[in-house]
């Protein structure tokens, strides 16, 4: 049986859609009858900065924001946005990440690196459970990079930890998108589920 509560945070770059997989998951914990509250810490507001967002599912006496060592879940859309959040997670939790990294300016411009293996290396040496999925390849086989967060959704949603039903995280999510978009994350929902 699931928890009735759970701590969740997502963390991506701006324009992976954190916040609307917060919302998403907020909805169905509200429309299964538990009390949800979401918070966002965003970096740079432009595309590519960080975004976390704090999904608290059932804790009714306690704040949006999620504390150090809290996380039930982090959800990371990106390799170092992972590493960067990494301290809410409480030991035993599930760090799923995605494996593509979003390399940032620095790194383009070649005054710094970005070592993606190095990067998963780490997380795989940490005291967390660790699923480590092929978000955007599976995004790019839905029909667009952009479906990476719903993707990471569907992941989450198979692993059955969420407190509500894998169709009714679906549900929200294809209430929440807009119509020409439904087909392409209910497909990517789906395909991150498989994996």
């Amino acid at each position: 049986m699931n928890p009735s509560s759970m701590d969740i945070v997502i963390a991506g770059v701006g324009g992976q859609g954190t916040v609307l997989a917060s919302r998403v998951l907020a909805q169905a914990a509200l429309e299964a009858g538990l009390s949800a509250k979401t918070s966002e810490t965003i970096g740079m507001a432009q595309r590519e900065g960080t975004v976390q967002s704090h999904v608290r599912i059932g804790k009714d006496d306690f704040g949006p924001v999620i504390g150090t060592g809290q996380a039930d879940v982090l959800l990371a859309f990106e390799p170092a946005e992972a590493v960067r959040a990494l301290g809410l997670l409480k030991p035993g939790g599930l760090l799923m990440v995605n494996d593509y990294p979003i390399r940032p300016v620095t790194v383009t411009l070649g005054t710094s690196a970005y070592q993606t293996e190095a990067i998963l290396d780490y997380l795989k040496n940490t005291p967390f459970q660790l699923k480590v999925v092929r978000a955007f390849d599976t995004a790019i086989a839905a029909g667009s990079f952009k479906a990476v967060n719903t993707v990471m959704l569907g992941a989450l949603a198979a692993t059955g930890r969420l407190p509500f039903s894998r169709s009714a995280v679906l549900k929200v999510l294809l209430e929440l998108v807009p119509a020409k978009a439904r087909e392409i994350n209910e497909r990517g929902f789906e395909l991150g589920a498989k994996l």
